[in-house]
């Protein structure tokens, strides 16, 4: 029987898919902002007014997606400034520089990397300490996701995913998937191992860039 619908993976970096249901749903994640000029007509809209004709006065604060806010953000019109969510700023880069492990990722933004990341699409001066922060965040927690995928054979594995982010989650189910495979393999249950979905997608794409 054929599947209904095949997961289409999220973007990377910079770039989002939106044949990607979780990137769909990470544009979806709120970002605060600032109306740097009056924005006519868009208070009903945004949900800062009663009337569809009511506009947005200038300084005003706001919360929105990060597609709208990405839409409406232009470094020459100033139409829009954008802020920094708290797990983002500073105070929370120490923690995750101290111990990435220890923070529950899942409560903090379910989309922690892939959000981060659309981050640097704005002009902030802290960009540089953005990026770098993500990257040893994953960095540091990568090893343990995986250790703790190979180590949960036919176990609730609940616990172990609470914390983890989206991205954390399908790295943890792509290394329980190998697991068992090998399980099945190593049972004779299964006639040959196959490279895994991960590894054929990122060959596949390797091909398309050298095409290109």
């Amino acid at each position: 029987m054929a599947e209904a619908y095949f997961p289409v993976g999220p973007g990377l970096g910079l770039e989002e898919n939106f044949l990607s249901l979780d990137d769909i749903l990470m544009s979806q994640e709120k970002l605060p902002c600032c109306a740097e000029t009056t924005l006519p007509r868009l208070a009903f809209a945004l949900g800062q007014g009663a009337a569809s004709g009511d506009s947005i006065p200038e300084g005003t604060k706001l919360e929105i997606p990060l597609w709208l806010a990405k839409g409406l953000h232009d470094s020459k019109r100033r139409i829009i400034s954008v802020e920094l969510p708290k797990i983002y700023k500073e105070a929370w880069r120490t923690v995750f520089s101290a111990d990435a492990n220890v923070v529950d990722l899942h409560k903090m933004g379910p989309y922690y990397y892939g959000f981060g990341s659309q981050l640097l699409h704005f002009d902030n001066p802290e960009n540089p300490e953005i990026a770098q922060s993500i990257l040893q965040t994953f960095i540091s927690r990568f090893r343990r996701i995986m250790d703790s995928s190979q180590n949960a054979y036919n176990e609730d594995t609940s616990a172990l995913v609470a914390r983890l982010d989206e991205l954390e989650r399908a790295l943890f189910q792509a290394g329980q998937k190998g697991l068992n495979d090998f399980q099945c393999w190593e049972k004779g249950q299964a006639s040959q191992i196959t490279a895994s979905s991960l590894v054929q997608n990122y060959g596949k794409r390797k091909f398309t860039d050298m095409d290109g």
